[in-house]
């Protein structure tokens, strides 16, 4: 057996071996505001209920390993203190990825993972609509666990708000495990399907994706490409140049002169196989 002492390896390692083993973990879909009303929006697993009366939820938008320095989530829960908890099920992994991506302070990640903002009843910062259960919190207290890399910083939230999708319930009107759908983190690039078992979504790339904001409109408003299929070409740095689409279509030429709906389902076949380079080719041959 390997024995470790915890000051003996790097944090990076430590890192590594403590979300490898304590998983899988529950997802904070974190959305909150800065003091100028701008959104933000980022997922957070180190996080968990600890009480219902009163209802208390925390999460922990720790410290980078790489260099120290902490997340826009975390300023703004001081700033406002005020978050909400949006819940993620497998309909909308793809796109909550692409937002963890590092956009500069400022830019929304509603808009750049293609969510739909919903006003809060009782707090400023907006929900997810296609979350299928959100949680209006207080905060209650920030709890500092320390000041270096990798350190964490337990968000206390007081939930004043809860907002379930219909869709999830069964005839008692309690939340079905199978309908909701919940995914959680595990090590690596690995995730849980609660209802399935593991699968895995390539970390976002360390350059900035596109966004599904920078998606065309026939791509985004497709009766064929799901959200977790945008999220997926969102996450591209850039899209392929003219030269390589022609070359492509010179390869395949089953997909030259395609309908819509028709060029859709063949960017989605090669979606499902994580093929993103050859379904955006598939969406840019004329």
């Amino acid at each position: 057996m390997l024995s470790i002492d915890p000051k003996e390896i790097s944090t990076g390692q430590l890192h590594g071996y403590l979300l490898g083993a304590v998983a899988p973990r529950p997802i904070a879909f974190a959305s909150t505001i800065d003091e100028d009303g701008n959104a933000n929006l980022s997922p957070f697993s180190f996080f968990n209920v600890f009480g219902s009366n009163p209802p208390i939820m925390i999460f922990s938008p720790a410290r980078r390993v790489r260099d120290n320095t902490i997340k826009h989530t975390l300023e703004n829960a001081m700033a406002t203190k005020e978050v909400v908890i949006n819940i993620v099920n497998y309909n909308i992994v793809q796109q909550m990825s692409l937002s963890s991506t590092e956009y500069p302070k400022g830019v929304n990640e509603f808009e750049k993972a293609g969510f739909t903002m919903l006003k809060s009843d009782k707090i400023k910062p907006f929900r997810v609509a296609e979350s299928p259960v959100q949680f209006e919190c207080k905060v209650n207290d920030v709890i500092f666990t320390g000041d270096e890399g990798g350190a964490g910083n337990l968000i206390v939230c007081e939930v004043v708000k809860i907002h379930i999708s219909e869709d999830v319930l069964d005839e008692n009107g309690a939340i079905d495990q199978y309908k909701i759908d919940l995914v959680a983190r595990a090590g690596g690039s690995y995730y849980s399907r609660a209802r399935d078992g593991f699968f895995e979504i390539p970390k976002p790339i360390s350059t900035l994706g596109i966004g599904v904001d920078a998606i065309s409109l026939e791509i985004r408003n497709s009766t064929v490409l799901t959200g977790n299929n945008l999220g997926m070409l969102g996450n591209v740095e850039e899209l392929p140049n003219e030269k390589n689409v022609d070359n492509f279509a010179k390869e395949h030429p089953q997909f030259i002169g395609l309908e819509t709906t028709k060029k859709h389902t063949f960017a989605q076949e090669f979606l499902i196989k994580n093929d993103v380079e050859s379904a955006w080719k598939v969406l840019l041959i004329k």
